[in-house]
């Protein structure tokens, strides 16, 4: 019998919170990490009107396996293989100088499947929705443009799978390079 949505999404909710209890973002305000994980998961619960309850969980937890010391195998236990899956396509292999780490995201996001290519653009529009709120205090504007042009280059490699992340990331690109100039 399969678990009740619900219910699997809030063990998903307080694992992550938990994985990454001691995690803070890196911008002035330095919010609790889990803040980030929500918005990817919200962001893919609004782009699947709720009916990919895989997708949204994956997004919970995407992370996981590459900033704790969680693994595939853990996440197959806990939330099944499924979403294990997901979040393996989504993750950066961190023994890569991030260099590498962020030329792959560019070259592999357009042969992901369309579920991982949707956690990546809820990723990055996320990851903007904060350099919009609080940037990291100790990049500089260039580090900042750069990080836009290299998320749109993620992103654009994600189009094509869903039309309303399509468009977040698009106002979150455009909110981000406009608080640039201001």
């Amino acid at each position: 019998m399969k678990e009740n949505p619900v219910l699997l999404f809030a063990r998903a909710l307080d694992f992550a919170a938990r994985k990454h209890v001691h995690q803070r973002r890196k911008g002035e305000l330095a919010e609790p990490y889990v803040n980030h994980l929500s918005d990817v998961a919200r962001l893919l619960a609004e782009a699947t009107r709720g009916e990919d309850i895989a997708v949204v969980i994956a997004g919970l937890l995407h992370d996981t396996i590459e900033d704790t010391d969680t693994t595939s195998a853990e996440l197959a236990k806990e939330f099944g293989p499924e979403i294990a899956e997901l979040v393996g396509e989504v993750t950066d292999d961190k023994t890569l100088p991030k260099a590498e780490r962020k030329r792959l995201q560019v070259e592999t996001a357009p042969h992901k499947s369309p579920r991982a290519r949707m956690i990546k653009l809820a990723d990055k529009t996320s990851n903007l929705h904060s350099m919009i709120a609080s940037p990291p205090k100790d990049w500089s504007l260039e580090r900042r443009r750069d990080y836009i042009d290299w998320a749109d280059k993620v992103a654009a490699g994600c189009r094509g799978v869903n039309v309303y992340l399509e468009q977040e990331f698009e106002r979150a690109r455009r909110r981000a390079k406009a608080a640039l100039k201001a």
